[in-house]
């Protein structure tokens, strides 16, 4: 068995399908049209963006009948079946992708369809092996990678609107989380990332819940093979994260940025506007109609909180550094959290 790498254009691929010189096995791949429109969507436009995506794999062997050399599809089925639908004119952009939301590819500027059309992909093509030889190898690759976690695993499960929102939200928001050092490379390259954005949405619908995989997943579900609306998400979450961004930065190289703690501040910045499921009882405070009261004295009042947590002084917030130290995701630590945080947040500190 050989395998070599080589490069091709998108005009050059669709060219050879069209002709027949390549072709889908599905012997190895999942049945075509699994990819909802959102994710088709999502995909064109990494394309469209110049982002790479994942290698697909040819297998080469002898047409005996018309000697030739014939190539079919044993992984990336579904990435090349997305881009010759959207050559074919089969289906428009929706409104992941931004500026592009509803065109399809003769809608898009001549350019942008010349680099379309010019956009590389990296292909192994395997030449000298047999069905056996080619399960061996993926068999033998997949021996080396890490197993999922569960942000990984629900990703690759899951493709419907609540995916395809936490994905438009890390393309807006995410470099807070990377710039202010909440999450580290090696955390977002394994998602926690998305894992976070998603338990920042549980808490929006639900309130201060205590978070679990079960209930990760099922947001994911629920929006999988619905067309609910996530318009509720947009107006709590990136609200709270457009705020944070604009009128709380002075909080950076705090532990007001620590995981369990940032969430809990976009929890409270969410009950302060909207008022959260069940928070206002559980804590007492009651939502006061806007993110915060003063920028300035946010600032200054989350950062005394934050530096009692980390110098674990409990002369004045010895609840809030307690509920800190002991429970990053369960219910009550929470709940308390929110409440001093809510109170800094309306500059109510005692």
């Amino acid at each position: 068995m050989k395998v070599e790498e080589a490069k091709y254009s998108i005009a050059e691929i669709r060219g050879w399908f069209i002709d027949k010189v390549v072709s889908v096995n599905k012997d190895y791949q999942r049945s075509s049209g699994l990819w909802p429109a959102s994710a088709k969507s999502y995909f064109i436009d990494s394309i469209l963006r110049d982002f790479p995506f994942p290698k697909v794999y040819f297998h080469e062997r002898l047409d005996k009948a018309l000697k030739k050399p014939h190539r079919e599809i044993v992984d990336g089925q579904q990435r090349l079946t997305t881009i010759f639908d959207f050559a074919e004119e089969k289906f428009a952009l929706g409104k992941n992708a931004g500026e592009f939301a509803g065109m399809r590819l003769s809608d898009l500027p001549q350019e942008l369809q010349d680099e379309f059309w010019s956009y590389t992909v990296s292909v192994d093509v395997i030449r000298n092996a047999d069905r056996a030889n080619i399960l061996q190898m993926f068999r033998r690759m997949n021996a080396f990678t890490l197993p999922l976690n569960a942000a990984e695993k629900r990703h690759s499960e899951f493709y419907g609107d609540f995916k395809d929102w936490v994905n438009r939200t890390l393309d807006k928001y995410g470099s807070i989380l990377v710039d202010w050092k909440v999450f580290t490379s090696r955390q977002i390259v394994r998602m926690v990332d998305a894992e976070f954005i998603a338990d920042v949405a549980l808490a929006a619908k639900e309130g201060l819940v205590s978070t679990s995989p079960k209930k990760l997943t099922k947001i994911y579900a629920d929006y999988e093979n619905s067309n609910g609306s996530l318009a509720e998400l947009d107006d709590k979450v990136w609200g709270a994260l457009d705020v944070v961004r604009q009128q709380l930065s002075g909080i950076q190289g705090s532990y007001a940025v620590k995981p369990h703690i940032f969430h809990s501040l976009l929890c409270a910045l969410m009950h302060n506007k909207f008022g959260l499921p069940d928070v206002a009882v559980k804590t007492g405070i009651q939502p006061s109609g806007i993110w915060l009261d003063n920028p300035q004295r946010a600032v200054a009042q989350i950062r005394e909180l934050v530096e009692a947590f980390e110098t674990r002084s409990v002369d004045k917030y010895s609840e809030f550094v307690n509920a800190a130290a002991e429970g990053g995701n369960r219910a009550p630590q929470r709940q308390i959290r929110v409440k001093w945080l809510c109170a800094a947040l309306q500059s109510e500190l005692p």
